[in-house]
């Protein structure tokens, strides 16, 4: 049976974030327009910084459930790193589409709305009930497949 689009593309979200160097949880996201493919992203350090595998967790070490204090973490997560990537190649992601594994955090919520993806496509749950709140205001279309 062929999978529709939205399958189509979140199986290869799946592929991506086998990437992850995450310990906690592995997270993969692709910014998709007109059926094309124009960045991938996975959650993981900044290029050139040692990955959690390596260094350890600093959020398991300290405690600190999920959804709570970002900012302690190494990785930047997949969806900010497919913004990221974009960006760093020229490519506007303006009108696209946003495959992730997981509801995006507040964080990444807030850049894919200044970034101008205009619907997100997520599986997997996330605590973070203002990301959904605020992607709604901004009138982006959220799917949870």
């Amino acid at each position: 049976m062929r999978p529709s689009w939205d399958e189509y593309f979140m199986q290869i979200v799946d592929l991506v974030k086998s990437r992850s160097t995450c310990l906690r949880r592995q997270v993969g996201a692709l910014i998709v327009k007109d059926k094309r493919i124009l960045a991938t992203g996975y959650n993981g350090a900044p290029m050139g910084c040692r990955h959690c595998a390596e260094v350890g967790c600093l959020r398991e070490q300290l405690n600190i459930p999920s959804g709570e204090r970002h900012e302690l973490c190494r990785a930047i997560h997949a969806e900010q790193n497919a913004i990221i990537q974009a960006a760093y190649s020229g490519i506007s992601v303006k009108g696209g589409t946003l495959y992730v594994t997981h509801q995006p955090c507040v964080l990444c919520a807030k850049m894919a709305i200044n970034a101008g993806i205009k619907k997100i496509v997520f599986r997997g749950d996330y605590p973070d009930k203002l990301s959904m709140e605020l992607l709604k205001e901004a009138g982006i279309e959220v799917v949870k497949l």
